[in-house]
């Protein structure tokens, strides 16, 4: 196909088009990073000669409907690719339009353009519909509104992603208007920030042009390199154009609720295109697969076949929903992030076996999992093939019971020998639980907070820990004996004498507790009966059994840490 891309500046780029993402593209996932690189650019493209013009990127726009606003005439296009760089932009634009003045008649006239170029007329049609997966509106009610959120208060990272756009989009403006005109920054976005457009016409053209930017080298992310491969198989393929609508609109349909899926969490995209194709490898693989490799193999499974297109992304999708599962189960998404290891648990929530069963397998994967990488802090080296082979033997199971009992055994055997829980505790004997294991200590206090709840024949109550949970480990670890106490002060000789008996078990387990985010911070250096004070208005079992200490010493700490590493010996051995 001859593809006869435009070259274009902003103002020209959206000048007569109105654009929508639909709801089959992934959502609006930007980070700092890549806004600060943006920031970059725009800042030294300032400082070079008049004329000069900094390429932006390639735009891929397929034409829909024409559409007619008072006596102008507009181009409906749903954006394909270039979606990232398109979205910023154009909330800097209203960051612009939020900060011109209303005194000097050229910004008066320019915010009036701005606004106008934005929300096209009084019903609020919008330059840019973002119509996929903004759940919480805060792009609309930006360029309606000015409305600028807070992105601690977005429940799902797509939200959250684009609140955090809006805020620093405004800041970089305020940063702009120190030293700088915000007449010539408009100036600039529209005339010397330049893209490549492709405009099409025919939806199969797309794939097309998507195969072009790929052997360009050009970045775009493997989920959607695979949709796209999917939908041109679609296009090519299909019989004839009855059964080519039908299988393109059901795709729709399926990548739209993927993206809605993975737009919910940080790095669900990977992992369900490299857990998916692994699992139905028909080779028996020693690792999970990488991105490209996981591409392959759904092309290679797909052999140009159509309905075989909307199989395997309806496969995709029950991956992602997998992923996206086990991601929201906060106490066995804390139990590792190595892939290997989540790639087995996937398999098993995948299987057919009955919830009792799956939830016995499941619960036996956590024992030893954590076990292996928790307690015994194996890192991801440890275990990769075996992982990998019993995910794909599992899901092959057909859910018997004799599945089962050969699920579970094999299950248990990757916890032989050394990761046995009698050899794995030994790891938690007089040793340094708290630097590099700050995760995983959140994850085992929040078991034993549960265990004590159970032996108290209590609710275990999670408001406190929801608020852990959310908070990084480091703002919730606290230390019962200070690790740098004030010299000459309350906690003088608890320990021992000298610097090194305090460096021996001031990060034993023993000595430390989880508290609510930066409650660690008030308490600090205070004397034993003021924390024992706090900590019993906080509520928490593990607590209690701290402040029913009289004093906190070495002896106190070694009991501590007796009676914890008993808690692990059956928490986390074998079912």
């Amino acid at each position: 196909m001859d593809i006869q891309p435009k070259y274009l500046t902003f103002a020209e780029l959206v000048s007569k088009r109105l654009f929508r993402i639909p709801e089959y593209q992934r959502a609006y996932s930007w980070k700092s990073k890549h806004r600060g690189d943006l920031f970059d650019d725009i800042w030294k493209l300032e400082s070079k000669p008049a004329g000069s013009t900094h390429f932006m990127a390639t735009v891929v726009g397929l034409q829909r409907e024409r559409e007619t606003i008072h006596t102008d005439e507009y181009t409906r296009l749903d954006i394909v690719d270039g979606q990232q760089r398109l979205t910023t932009l154009i909330l800097l634009c209203k960051a612009i339009e939020k900060s011109l003045g209303e005194d000097d008649k050229t910004e008066v006239v320019l915010r009036k353009e701005i606004a106008t170029l934005l929300v096209k007329n009084e019903a609020g049609t919008l330059l840019l519909l973002q119509t996929n997966h903004d759940k919480s509106t805060y792009f609309a009610n930006y360029l309606w509104n000015g409305d600028v959120p807070n992105p601690e208060d977005a429940k799902f990272l797509a939200d959250r992603d684009l609140a955090t756009a809006i805020v620093e989009c405004e800041r970089f403006v305020a940063r702009w208007t120190q030293s700088n005109s915000l007449v010539d920054l408009a100036k600039l976005l529209k005339n010397r920030l330049t893209f490549i457009f492709h405009e099409i016409d025919d939806e199969s053209a797309v794939y097309t042009v998507f195969e072009v930017l790929n052997s360009r080298g050009l970045e775009v992310a493997w989920l959607d390199r695979t949709k796209s491969t999917l939908m041109a198989i679609a296009f090519e393929d299909a019989p004839n154009a009855k059964t080519k609508r039908e299988v393109i609109d059901q795709l729709h349909l399926l990548w739209g609720k993927i993206y809605a899926t993975i737009g919910l969490r940080e790095g669900l995209g990977s992992e369900t295109l490299r857990f998916a194709a692994t699992l139905i490898n028909p080779e028996t693989s020693a690792k999970v697969l990488g991105d490209e490799q996981a591409l392959e193999l759904v092309t290679t499974q797909c052999g140009g076949k159509v309905r075989r297109t909307i199989e395997l992304t309806q496969w995709l999708l029950r991956v992602a929903d997998a992923v996206n599962g086990l991601s929201a189960e906060r106490r066995r998404a804390a139990v590792t992030k190595i892939a290997h290891a989540r790639l087995l648990a996937i398999s098993i929530i995948l299987t057919p076996f009955d919830a009792k069963e799956k939830g016995r397998l499941l619960d036996q994967w956590e024992r030893v999992t954590f076990r292996i990488f928790g307690i015994a802090g194996k890192d991801a080296r440890t275990r990769v093939g075996e992982y990998v082979r019993l995910a794909q033997k599992i899901h092959e199971m057909e859910g018997t019971s004799r599945d089962y009992k050969e699920a579970m055994k094999q299950l248990r055997s990757l916890g032989d020998g050394e990761f046995a829980i009698g050899e794995a505790v030994k790891n938690l004997q007089k040793t340094d639980c708290y630097i590099g294991w700050e995760e995983e200590l959140r994850y085992f206090m929040f078991r034993y907070e549960e265990h004590l709840a159970k032996g108290a024949n209590q609710t275990f109550k999670n408001e406190q820990w929801d608020r852990i949970w959310e908070a990084s480990p480091s703002q919730s670890i606290e230390h019962v004996h200070p690790q740098n106490p004030t010299p000459g002060g309350a906690w003088k000789g608890a320990l021992g004498r000298g610097r090194g008996q305090r460096e021996a078990h001031v990060n034993r387990l023993g000595n430390l507790v989880l508290l609510p985010p930066r409650m660690n911070e008030k308490l600090g250096n205070r004397e034993f009966s003021f924390k024992k004070t706090e900590y019993r208005k906080i509520g928490l079992l593990l607590l209690g059994e701290v402040c029913r200490k009289n004093k906190w010493n070495k002896q106190a700490i070694e009991e501590r840490e007796r009676a914890l590493i008993t808690f692990a010996m059956d928490a986390w051995a074998d079912l």
